[in-house]
C-alpha cells in the first residue's frame, strides 16, 4: 500500500476538522497552523473533499469549513479515497499485467493474489473506521494526559 501524506495530511485535517465540530466553521489556516500543514495543500485537499460532499465550505468573514455529514457517517477510506490516494498493493495497480505491457503473456506474477487480497483487506479496515472513532480515540488521550499532569501536580504539591 502506498498511502502518502497526502492521504495522512486529509485524516489528519479531517480529525482537526471533526475535533472542533459545532464552534462554528474552522480556517484552513488554523488546521495549517495546528497541524503544520501547508495552507495551500489543505486548500487542494479541501477541495477533493468538498466535492465528495465530506465538508462544506462557508463563505464570508467568519467562514471556514464544517463536515458535511456526521462524523460517524465518514469512514478513513471515503476520506483517502477522496483525496484520490490510491489503496493498491499489487505492483500491476489492479491492472493483472505485472510484468508489464511488454512481457510475452501479460499474466499476473505470482503474488498477484496475495497483494490483491491485502487491498480488499486494507479498504474493509479503513472502511471500519469512523471519522468520530478517531476523534473518540484524540479525546480519550487528551484526558488520559490531564490526569497524569493532574497527578504530578498533585505530588509536588
Amino acid at each position: 500500500m502506498r498511502l502518502t501524506t497526502k492521504g495522512r495530511f486529509a485524516v489528519t485535517a479531517m480529525i482537526d476538522l471533526a475535533l472542533r465540530q459545532g464552534k462554528g466553521p474552522v480556517t484552513l489556516s488554523g488546521i495549517s497552523q495546528r497541524q503544520a500543514i501547508s495552507l495551500s495543500y489543505l486548500e487542494q485537499l479541501f477541495g477533493k473533499l468538498r466535492r465528495h460532499e465530506i465538508v462544506e465550505s462557508i463563505r464570508g468573514p467568519g467562514g471556514g469549513y464544517s463536515l458535511a455529514r456526521r462524523a460517524d457517517k465518514v469512514t478513513v477510506a471515503d476520506i483517502i479515497i477522496a483525496v484520490d490516494e490510491p489503496l493498491d498493493a499489487t505492483q500491476c495497480g489492479g491492472k493483472e499485467n505485472c510484468h508489464g505491457a511488454d512481457a510475452a503473456t501479460g499474466a499476473r506474477c505470482m503474488t498477484h493474489e496475495l497483494w490483491a487480497t491485502l487491498n480488499e483487506k486494507m479498504v474493509d479496515y479503513l472502511d471500519s473506521v469512523s471519522l468520530q472513532d478517531l476523534v473518540d480515540q484524540q479525546r480519550q488521550k487528551h484526558a488520559e494526559q490531564a490526569v497524569v499532569v493532574m497527578h504530578r501536580n498533585a505530588a509536588l504539591g
